[in-house]
């Protein structure tokens, strides 16, 4: 068995209890707003329950200034994910919301991990505090549990280096800085700037404060789960859609460099090859899209047609999942670029999921070094990016995760094949529930929802998108032998 470093580990589980019970007071005080008595109940109940457990713990776990490994990390960010989807879940059975457990949590995961994906199909009958704690999910887990707990470390006397390590959403992810906390105090504040701004500009366009939150909520962690049953399309606005797909853009991209930005300048960030090449990917197959709706007589608008194919590239290459149209109507090419888009998702280290442009960019280079290589075999040639060389092991990481995460959907959709769904439904289902991006094609797309599901599979893409949400080795590691061989 492992040795487990049992202090530091519940002292860092009470922490996340006494965060997220603490965390549904807004959607409390919103139900309190809108007269939703039962539902405000059922909030101070859980809140009161999960503060009380969280400082039991942390009162029985002394401090004790330690610092946790590298094994510990893994373990515990896992086990604190799927503990907040579990007390996330909690408010939609008590209130008959969701009343089947398997789905309520489907529903908790798919906030949490910014994925977007709903089982419900009438969304609009339920209460306005339950709504506003399933998109707040979005902005709690968009930056990451964890992250929030680590800036708080300090004070219990723990170093939560390790823990950045195995919750950073891709491989550029700073995890040598000293001063981790600062960091991730840094990052909130360039996070709830990013949702004041937002919000701002909304009600600007005419949404109600409670309508902007929800949607800010969604676009800032990138989650996409709306209030209303036909998404963004619901407001009919070209000014919202426009300030929501900027958003999008903009929380698409390596929250980092707007970190350095704010310290160095905006230098670094136009420079970056990872962020050009997202906006070139961006701009290329809107403009694509838009021309191919257009020639193939979808759309008789120009206008109509660069906004629609605008806000869903935005949307999908981003893991937002908003919808403004079907775009299972759209040619099949446009579609097909759309389940690329899924895959690939945005930049590292930003609230996006998806395999991130970073590692697509250097995949492409490994090929392109492998075809040089069989015509000048005995040149030795390396792959750069932003004018350094990448560490052959970091290439070796990019590679394996991009095999792993390959592999992981093949897998997932042969699960999901016991349902006899077609093979769309069974394909994208998983890359869209790895990838957190929300809808997906078939009986999951755009028009669809999830509810069609057994609660196997159900259960089966509730653990995809936090393992999609972890970058799959921090979860799957658990599941070897020689994580728990305490001599290794």
């Amino acid at each position: 068995m492992m040795n487990l470093n049992l202090n530091s580990f519940f002292r860092i589980i009470g922490l996340i209890l006494a965060v997220i019970g603490p965390s549904m007071l807004p959607s409390f005080v919103v139900s309190l707003i809108y007269g939703e008595t039962f539902v405000a109940k059922t909030f101070i109940i859980i809140i009161i329950a999960s503060l009380l457990a969280g400082v039991f713990l942390m009162k029985i776990c002394k401090k004790n200034f330690t610092t946790l490994k590298v094994k510990d990390g893994f373990l515990l960010v896992s086990v604190c994910w799927f503990l907040s989807a579990a007390i996330g879940a909690i408010p939609f059975v008590a209130t008959g919301s969701i009343p089947n457990p398997v789905d309520a949590f489907f529903e908790s995961c798919s906030g949490f991990s910014t994925t977007g994906a709903t089982i419900l199909s009438e969304i609009e009958v339920l209460p306005k505090g339950i709504l506003f704690w399933r998109s707040f999910t979005h902005w709690i887990g968009g930056m990451g549990i964890l992250v929030f707990a680590i800036a708080l470390m300090p004070s219990l006397g723990i170093s939560g280096q390790n823990i950045a390590v195995s919750e950073a959403p891709g491989p550029t992810f700073d995890k040598t800085n000293a001063q981790m906390s600062s960091t991730a105090k840094s990052l909130y504040i360039i996070y709830i700037v990013f949702t004041v701004m937002e919000t701002l500009l909304l009600l600007i366009g005419g949404m109600n404060l409670y309508d902007a939150l929800l949607h800010t909520f969604g676009t800032v962690g990138t989650g996409g789960l709306s209030s209303y049953n036909d998404s963004i399309a619901h407001f009919d606005s070209t000014y919202i859609r426009i300030v929501i797909s900027v958003f999008m853009v903009m929380c698409g991209v390596n929250f980092n460099l707007y970190y350095d930005s704010l310290k160095h300048g905006i230098k670094n960030l136009i420079s970056d090859t990872e962020f050009k090449i997202y906006i070139f990917i961006v701009l290329g197959t809107s403009s694509f899209i838009a021309v191919s709706l257009m020639v193939s007589g979808c759309y008789d608008s120009l206008k109509d047609a660069v906004l629609d194919s605008t806000f869903q590239v935005s949307s999908i290459i981003t893991t937002t999942g908003y919808i403004t149209a079907d775009y299972e109507q759209w040619p099949v090419v446009c579609q097909f670029i759309l389940l690329i888009l899924m895959l690939i998702g945005g930049c590292s280290a930003s609230t996006s999921g998806g395999l991130k442009v970073i590692r697509a960019i250097v995949i492409l280079k490994l090929i392109k070094r492998g075809i040089s290589q069989r015509l000048h075999p005995n040149v030795v040639e390396t792959i750069k990016l932003n004018g350094r060389t990448i560490p052959s092991d970091t290439i070796t990481a990019i590679a394996n995760h991009t095999f792993l995460y390959i592999l992981a959907i093949f897998f997932g959709a042969i699960l999901i094949a016991f349902e006899n769904a077609d093979l769309m439904t069974c394909f994208s289902s998983v890359i869209t529930c790895l990838g957190n991006v929300g809808p997906g094609f078939g009986l999951v797309g755009p028009t669809e929802n999830f509810g069609v599901l057994s609660d196997f599979s159900t259960f089966v893409l509730s653990v995809y998108m936090l393992a999609g949400r972890l970058e799959l080795y921090t979860l799957f590691v658990l599941f070897t032998p020689r994580f728990w061989n305490q001599n290794y």
